[in-house]
């Protein structure tokens, strides 16, 4: 799909990072904002999850990460049930961005403060200064790329990883990788990143295996992806 030759990794050999976003949560069914926040996988958010680990049952990991939050973390450990021998690594760097006071509260209250297509825009190039109690987008860009790093370093020799985060984090470095455009990543779903000494391809993002559409999407005229 793209290609970012100014991105490097650390292999000599390709590794493909197989990225999936966590189920849905409570707090995702509500429009509730939960970047540093948590809550419990849905039902049908634990269904939807159950689906694409089925879809990802015959990838062949050679390491599995996520981000701390347990909501990702249970989203990992049921796609690993189909992958015996594979130790989850968490990793604070994948956390989502943090909403800071704006957790736990309503889309549109933040949208009264800021659109959400300004506020990405802003997160992409680094210039937000960060939400009142949360974390500036420079920061959260940083421990976004060491992490995407340290799991490049860690597998020199190549092979497939398995990565699951959050929605606006995995969208984010999708489009630092990628062509610059952030798309709506639904709950469970996959995208694909291959990298490789000459440079970083995405193959393919916000694939819909689980059929969990994207709760409450943005209009999609802007650079944007579902929060949280």
């Amino acid at each position: 799909m793209t290609t970012d030759m100014t991105v490097a990794p650390t292999t000599t050999g390709t590794l493909t990072l197989t990225l999936v976003r966590h189920g849905r949560t409570y707090l995702n069914q509500r429009r509730l904002l939960q970047g540093w926040s948590n809550s419990p996988l849905t039902r049908d958010g634990l269904d939807g999850v159950r689906t694409t680990a089925r879809h990802l049952a015959n990838r062949p990991f050679v390491a599995a990460y996520s981000s701390p939050s347990g909501r990702a973390v249970t989203t990992a450990v049921e796609i690993l049930r189909h992958h015996e021998g594979v130790r989850l690594r968490t990793d604070a760097g994948l956390r989502e961005f943090s909403f800071g006071h704006f957790e736990r509260k309503h889309e549109s209250v933040l949208d009264r403060v800021i659109v959400w297509p300004e506020l990405v825009g802003q997160i992409i190039d680094g210039s937000h200064p960060g939400l009142p109690g949360g974390e500036d987008a420079a920061t959260f860009l940083a421990r976004l790329q060491a992490a995407m790093d340290r799991i490049a370093t860690a597998h020199p020799e190549g092979g497939e990883v398995l990565v699951v985060g959050h929605g606006l984090a995995l969208g984010v470095w999708l489009a630092t990788v990628g062509d610059g455009v952030l798309v709506p990543l639904p709950n469970a779903s996959v995208s694909r990143v291959r990298l490789t000494p000459e440079g970083v391809r995405v193959d393919e993002a916000a694939v819909d295996v689980a059929h969990q559409g994207v709760l409450g999407a943005r209009p999609a005229a802007e650079p944007v992806v579902a929060s949280a």
